[in-house]
């Protein structure tokens, strides 16, 4: 009996013991306002169950990512995209695009987007096409890790692999994408016409894809290339190139590089998520850029919000976006990308750094820049997985490298924020080789943040 009674002593000692921690510890997370984003219930009328894939895109929680901030003295907060369905920020970015495509009849059910990408924005495109209809042709250099196309294969999507060149050049990654689009709505203009005829039935494809319109598409194909000497193809051979026996309706070029939908994904979308969940105490904003879409919509919805928030770009090696918001200047003449014929970067960070102004750039609205380079990234990344078991890829790395350059720039006491873009399971042949690393001389040795001090 004694032993009964002081069995239950204990536990009713254990059972305040725990209401007592959970007291303590749910008060001080209501001290910083990032943390009192609760699970959605029941009684504040959010959804908890989403209806389909595209619904669980979004609302990432922003992680506070311990090592920097006590590191710095600031609260520096890490916006965590890899937790979508496809993995990344660029999910978004899918979303939006295909969703404006077909309001706008550009893309019709059945039909097939396509779109040159050097992997994240390819791999959301083929996770979210087939949950509208369509389907997907990715164009991806072929420098890019090998796991990308492999995953966007396995997505069921069409992958072509071409060798890197300026994108001045017609078999730029992006140009042959764009070519994709053309062919497959020629294609589809030729069996809606062969249909009215009645020389065969095929079925009926969009009637809004008119001559005119492709005599449009032909045009813009043509801009980034009337200055171009050099006409030795560098395309591979690919076997599915719009097959004539195929039933074809149409094809949509996604364009994420100059798509203001890209932009308009971040700025009615990860913009206010951002807001929201710092409920506006956050000081900084700082994030690199590729198609300049992230950077541009969040930037100018904080901007818009409190013009107090700071936005800084990151740049990684052989990039032009430093000297672009520093200087006022993208590169010097004789770096001009149109005299290159080969890949204008000098980095193994993958999807951003660029040498020209895309349309989803201008709309950023930035206070500075900052420059990374490589082995701050990687050394970065490894920090971040031993510390706080963050397993982030090369982009994610170098926005974490300015996040800590923009804590220690303002001081102790503010609130930063970066993407998290994606996660290292993406990056394993290249990134997390290492191998790879030590032949470019870039194996990690650091055991703190070491590696940024200048």
């Amino acid at each position: 009996m004694a032993a009964a009674t002081a069995a239950g002593a204990a536990a009713a000692a254990a059972a305040v013991s725990l209401i007592t921690c959970y007291l303590l510890f749910h008060n001080s997370i209501l001290k910083v306002p990032w943390a009192r984003t609760a699970r959605p219930s029941c009684a504040s009328g959010r959804r908890t169950r989403r209806r389909g894939l595209v619904e669980a895109i979004g609302n990432t929680p922003l992680i506070r990512i311990n090592s920097l901030s006590d590191a710095t003295g600031c609260e520096i907060l890490g916006k965590a995209e890899f937790l979508n369905p496809g993995g990344s920020v660029k999910d978004r970015v899918a979303v939006k695009i295909i969703e404006e495509a077909l309001e706008s009849g550009d893309l019709i059910s059945g039909g097939t987007v396509t779109e040159g990408s050097a992997g994240s924005t390819a791999i959301s495109l083929a996770t979210v096409a087939p949950a509208y209809g369509c389907r997907c042709h990715v164009v991806i250099p072929d420098d890019a890790a090998i796991e990308k196309s492999q995953i966007i294969e396995a997505l069921g999507a069409t992958v072509e692999r071409v060798r890197p060149v300026s994108i001045t050049h017609r078999d730029h990654f992006v140009n042959i994408a764009r070519r994709r689009a053309l062919e497959a709505n020629k294609l589809a203009a030729e069996q809606r016409e062969s249909n009215e005829t009645g020389t065969n039935g095929l079925a009926h494809v969009n009637s809004k894809m008119t001559d005119d319109k492709l005599a449009t598409l032909q045009s813009e194909s043509k801009k980034t290339q009337n200055n171009d000497p050099a006409r030795v193809s560098t395309e591979m051979p690919h076997s599915s190139k719009c097959d004539p026996s195929s039933d074809s309706k149409g094809g949509f070029f996604a364009d994420q590089f100059e798509n203001m939908a890209n932009y308009r994904a971040h700025y009615e979308w990860t913009g206010p998520e951002i807001w929201e969940q710092t409920k506006g105490s956050l000081h900084a904003f700082v994030a690199a850029a590729g198609t300049g879409g992230t950077i541009a919509g969040v930037s100018r919805y904080l901007k818009e919000k409190k013009r107090s928030i700071k936005c800084f770009l990151m740049d990684p090696p052989g990039s032009g976006l430093f000297n672009k918001v520093t200087r006022g200047v993208m590169y010097t003449k004789e770096e001009a990308e149109g005299k290159r014929l080969k890949n204008p970067f000098d980095t193994i960070t993958e999807g951003i750094g660029i040498n020209r102004v895309t349309r989803n750039f201008m709309m950023a609205e930035l206070d500075g820049a900052y420059r990374g380079t490589d082995r701050e990234a990687v050394e970065m990344s490894r920090f971040l997985l031993r510390n706080d078991g963050l397993f982030v890829g090369s982009s994610s790395a170098m926005n974490c490298v300015g996040a800590v350059r923009v804590a220690r720039d303002l001081g102790p006491g503010h609130t930063i924020v970066t993407i998290l873009c994606d996660s290292g399971m993406r990056h394993l042949s290249k990134f997390f080789n290492d191998q790879y690393l030590a032949d470019h001389g870039l194996t990690p040795t650091a055991t703190g943040l070491e590696f940024l001090d200048k």
